[in-house]
């Protein structure tokens, strides 16, 4: 690591499980937050943020082009089912993205970072690339899944990756960076699609085969990207211990030789944290996929009936909406680091709250909803920087993937309820800002949990 830590002050707002500080990492944090960083901690960030990019573009990619998909698969299906059927086609990605999510975290731990980051990368492009080829609505859920399954590994291996190879000052800026490639994905996913949508009835395949680009990364990410030497460490005690006997290991021992799925449930301040941090989880989930999903189809219907093209405006929607979701992630990162974990979750709540009844429901001409999308974008989708922020500083490096893992994935079991909820009100009601208001109410779940959760700012990763 960069920063050294040696000398401590007793500040209780910062330091480590005893809120201990390096004196030195004190002085660093006051000074350029870049000057102690070096070659391997950029790539490792350059090669989550790339991974989250490439996860981003797939999904804005199923988003922006599922009525699509359905239309030229299913075309007996009826018109005002094209919502729901859309919000079932999103679920059961979700679905797998959360099976492979908890147990993509669980082989990081066990098999290292690297691994497991390539190991998603390869799968996940090849299963993308087949779903180009989909022939029947069927076919293509079945495809979505296993793609969704392939995807999830890849946040919580790149999210421990990144915490453990940046120093403690910078690590929430770093956290932001890397949360900040999901973004960069949905907005690609858009500026291809206002390019590729004129090409035909068939132009969403091509979406897919874009998608089959990861594989080229891979080959980088094997080559340039070292493993965790805080995960290499921790392997090796792990090693180490499975080799004596039982009844010979401390409980903190036992930590590294039980499952650690099991481990995050079994150790009670862990499993309270798993829990709050899976509400949380839930609230930024199945708020963004239950409301934020519809932007695009929302803005293509306020086009329409102004009388401009649906399709370029949906397209345009996606492109605005996260620009401004980019800059709520790494906004978030820094504010993190300035005013601490807890106040900056709590200040991207509240306003998501706010905000959309203030998108759907109150705001209808074209230019307005332009300015409103950025804003919203920024606290709706910018939150989820709290994930990679604050998860790693829950669990320590040898449950750290899993447990961040499991919280991030977990809630996709109860969220993929939220686009087929928000579908049924949709086709129900005809509108969507009834169904964005009902389900934006979740947000006051996580104004409820989050005080409850640790400050963590400025400590060091427990080990």
């Amino acid at each position: 690591m960069s920063c050294i830590r040696d000398t401590y002050t007793s500040d209780p707002a910062h330091g480590g499980p005893e809120g201990r500080t390096s004196v030195n990492e004190v002085a660093v944090a006051r000074t350029s937050w870049t000057k102690t960083l070096d070659r391997t901690q950029w790539r490792s960030l350059l090669a989550a943020n790339l991974g989250w990019l490439f996860d981003g573009f797939e999904t804005y990619a199923l988003i922006l082009t599922a009525g699509v998909v359905l239309r030229q698969l299913d075309p007996s299906a009826p018109a005002g089912q094209v919502s729901f059927l859309t919000g079932a086609t999103i679920a059961v990605t979700l679905l797998g993205w959360g099976f492979g999510g908890i147990l993509g975290g669980v082989f990081a731990d066990y098999f290292g970072r690297r691994r497991a980051l390539l190991t998603s990368m390869v799968l996940y492009a090849a299963f993308t690339g087949l779903t180009a080829v989909s022939w029947s609505w069927t076919s293509f859920l079945v495809l979505r899944f296993i793609t969704g399954f392939a995807l999830g590994s890849e946040w919580g291996t790149g999210t421990s990756l990144v915490a453990e190879t940046w120093p403690d000052h910078a690590r929430a800026k770093a956290a932001g960076f890397m949360q900040c490639g999901l973004g960069l994905g949905f907005f690609i996913a858009s500026a291809c699609w206002y390019f590729i949508a004129p090409l035909g009835p068939g132009s969403w395949r091509y979406m897919f085969l874009i998608g089959v680009l990861p594989a080229l990364f891979a080959l980088w990410l094997r080559r340039k990207v070292p493993e965790s030497e805080q995960w290499t460490g921790a392997n090796r005690q792990r090693k180490q211990l499975r080799a004596r006997a039982e009844s010979e290991l401390t409980a903190h021992e036992k930590s590294y030789t039980r499952l650690t799925l099991r481990q995050i449930m079994v150790d009670p301040k862990l499993r309270k944290l798993t829990i709050l941090g899976s509400l949380m989880s839930l609230v930024t989930t199945l708020g963004w996929w239950g409301i934020s999903t519809w932007v695009p189809s929302y803005v293509a219907s306020r086009a329409a009936a102004s009388g401009h093209s649906a399709v370029s405006w949906a397209s345009w929607a996606g492109m605005i909406y996260n620009a401004g979701a980019i800059a709520g992630y790494v906004g978030f990162g820094f504010l993190a680091d300035k005013i601490g974990r807890k106040p900056a979750v709590l200040l991207y709540f509240g306003l998501s709250l706010v905000l959309t009844p203030v998108l759907f429901l109150w705001t209808h001409s074209l230019g307005l909803i332009v300015v409103v999308l950025v804003i919203n974008g920024f606290f709706t989708l910018g939150q989820y920087t709290w994930m990679p922020v604050w998860l790693p500083e829950f669990y320590p490096t040898h449950l750290r993937a899993t447990g961040a893992a499991f919280v991030f994935n977990a809630a996709r079991f109860v969220a993929f309820l939220g686009p087929l909820t928000s579908g049924a009100i949709i086709s129900r009601f005809g509108g969507y800002g009834v169904a964005a208001t009902a389900v934006g109410l979740i947000y006051i779940l996580g104004l409820v949990v989050a005080p409850f959760c640790p400050e963590t700012r400025g400590q060091q990763l427990p080990e």
